[in-house]
């Protein structure tokens, strides 16, 4: 199984993180705050089922401040659970929001690059994750 001292994981959450930030529009909240890949995250999955218990999880957690914090945590959960995948092109089905969040150069935007990246994380479903949450 891959544990929090494994390198390779630093790598993928890393890679993960800067997928998700990559052509990432900016927006802000009500109050100013710099809005987040969480902030997609929670929204896409909102829009696809009551509720997520990753996003439940994570914003039980009293310790993550930031939205960078909480989408860290998020990703790790779903590794844990082998939810990466799925939670992720929930995100990516409606085309609309995604033009909200992303401008032209995100992968997400571009049907292929989107499927070659789901398959990947697909992938990770077979890999056991032993991780701190």
């Amino acid at each position: 199984p891959v544990t929090d001292g494994s390198r390779e994981l630093h790598s993928l959450c890393a890679q993960l993180e800067f997928l998700l930030q990559f052509d990432l529009k900016e927006k802000r909240s009500f109050f100013g705050q710099r809005k987040d890949y969480w902030d997609f995250l929670c929204q896409g999955l909102a829009q696809c089922r009551q509720e997520h218990e990753g996003i439940h999880f994570v914003t039980s957690l009293d310790k993550l401040k930031t939205p960078v914090g909480r989408g860290r945590a998020f990703l790790r959960y779903c590794l844990v659970h082998r939810q990466l995948a799925e939670s992720l092109q929930l995100c990516l089905l409606d085309p609309e929001s995604l033009c909200e969040w992303y401008y032209a150069r995100s992968p997400f935007l571009s049907p292929k690059q989107r499927a070659e990246i789901l398959g990947s994380l697909y992938e990770l479903d077979c890999v056991t994750f032993h991780l701190a949450l």
